[in-house]
């Protein structure tokens, strides 16, 4: 009888099923690498409520408070690919820690900032620390576990998203309200010290190391052409969604003509590089239907997903005078419903598969137009209790899309390439919410902006350009469904975790 493998917690193969306290020290290896998740993707939207105190505290101008945002974007969505390879090729433990040994002291920078040069630079420096990590995390996930253990692993991840997402303009919040205006901000990087402080020893201890095996020698390089076509075409695309209300005029949208040149090139040489060594993407990949439609319907809902806390604030803040404090606290329906159904999702994704991301989607898109209607009927200052329901429900529906889709994109893809694969599935999340807040903002900032400006109006339009972007990830998850179960039944994003899920089963009996 053939022996069966599971993975060990030091990342090498080991027969039959692990121990009780390998089992166990598997999921304390996951808490580290969700912890810092957390905080690399808390500081994509904890900054936005303290724009208003670091303008206070340091005389920050437009440009640079734009740049305080946009910059930590860039610099995150430019090395997620190169870092995912580097933790393929070099082993991921490593490559964590000088990650989150760059974060923690990218954070420490960023709140001891005298000035909005030293602090935009400090984060560009948490942005590379953030992209180096978030791979890595993914990585570990699929090195670690298997079957329904791994759905429930991505649950935890899926929430993690939704909760650090929606949970910054809270904490941002509380942190200016305890420490004051002028120097609250402070407190929003300060936060990190001690958590990255804690994760470090426990991310060399718990974190397995590189496995024994290696690609043969001279076939595994980090692509640096490679790495240098992507890295020039993500910055090109990026710039001109991050910077759209920055840079006036249609000028701008002229980079994406060389920024898609560059990734057409990236794509040509990666095919020819394959041929001879490991690229740093395998193109591959993409012809497997659940890593395909998967990334595709990642970059749409993360489009409109992000977006919404983008309007939100500013509705609340600039339209609404709300404090810090008020408007994460309105937000926080969205972030409880998340974190719940994402956990949900993760346990049950290898029974149901892709129909559970196409219902999470559907009350996505019920919950927003809901929010969207209760902002038509009431647009005074108890507009937070107004929306507190439909947003309870679509970050209900939410956490039924981020974790179940990720699991099932992902779910194909072998473990040597689970960093690159990863970090090709958060660039396209980058994008999507570069895209996305731009688009959003865009249609906002035509209704609410100048001295008369219709808040109310500008955050329903907001809402409705959203929705609209999650209708479209609703179409993807609908026709990987209804196309993939008639005409591929073999190639169901679910396919490989619903195997792995049964060959778990059988090593149990």
């Amino acid at each position: 009888m053939a022996s069966t493998r599971s993975p060990s917690p030091t990342g090498r193969e080991r027969h039959g099923p692990p121990g009780p306290q390998a089992e166990a020290r598997r999921w304390r290896a996951l808490a580290v690498c969700l912890t810092a998740g957390f905080m690399t993707l808390l500081d994509v939207s904890i900054v936005n409520v303290a724009l208003p105190s670091i303008r206070t505290g340091i005389g920050a101008s437009q440009s640079g408070l734009q740049w305080v945002l946009s910059g930590y974007a860039l610099a995150f969505g430019l090395v997620l690919v190169p870092a995912g390879r580097l933790g393929d090729v070099r082993g991921r433990r490593s490559v964590f820690m000088a990650g989150l040994l760059l974060f923690t002291t990218a954070s420490a920078l960023a709140g001891a900032a005298q000035n909005e040069t030293w602090l935009v630079g400090a984060r560009l420096l948490q942005g590379v620390a953030g992209g180096v990590l978030v791979p890595q995390v993914s990585g570990f996930i699929q090195q670690m576990f298997r079957g329904a253990e791994r759905g429930r692993a991505f649950g935890l991840l899926g929430a993690t998203i939704g909760v650090s997402t929606a949970v910054g303009p809270l904490l941002g919040g509380l942190l200016i309200q305890a420490f004051g205006t002028h120097e609250g901000w402070r407190w929003v990087f300060y936060v990190n010290l001690p958590i990255g402080a804690v994760a470090l020893p426990l991310a060399y201890r718990l974190l397995p190391g590189p496995p024994r095996e290696r690609s043969p020698a001279g076939r595994t390089d980090l692509d640096p052409f490679g790495v240098l076509l992507l890295g020039a075409g993500t910055v090109l695309f990026l710039l001109p969604f991050v910077q759209e209300q920055q840079w006036r005029g249609p000028l701008k949208w002229l980079l994406l003509v060389p920024a898609l040149g560059l990734l057409a090139g990236f794509t040509a040489w990666e095919r020819r590089y394959g041929r001879r060594r490991d690229p740093l993407v395998d193109l591959g990949l993409f012809r497997q239907r659940s890593y395909g439609l998967g990334t595709l319907l990642s970059l749409l809902y993360f489009a409109g997903f992000t977006s919404i806390f983008f309007v939100l604030t500013l509705y609340l803040q600039n339209g609404l005078h709300y404090s810090a404090l008020e408007a994460g606290l309105s937000i926080m329906p969205f972030a409880v419903g998340s974190g719940v159904a994402a956990a949900v999702g993760g346990r049950v994704v290898t029974r149901i598969g892709r129909p559970l991301v196409a219902a999470g989607l559907v009350m996505v898109v019920v919950g927003l137009l809901g929010a969207t209607l209760a902002v038509h009927l009431d647009s005074t200052r108890s507009i937070g209790l107004v929306t507190a329901g439909p947003l309870l429900f679509a970050g209900l529906g939410s956490g039924l899309v981020i974790a179940p889709n990720q699991t099932i994109t992902l779910s194909e893809v072998p473990v040597a390439r689970a960093g690159s694969a990863g970090g090709v599935l958060q660039t396209a999340q980058r994008i999507g919410s570069a895209a996305g807040i731009a688009a959003v903002g865009s249609v906002f900032f035509t209704r609410a902006g100048g001295r008369h400006g219709d808040w109310s109006g500008g955050l329903q339009a907001g809402l409705i350009t959203a929705t609209g972007l999650a209708v479209l990830a609703l179409a993807i998850a609908l026709a990987d469904v209804f196309t993939g179960s008639a005409a591929h039944p073999r190639e169901q994003g679910a396919s490989g975790i619903r195997r792995e899920a049964g060959e778990e089963q059988r090593r149990a009996g």
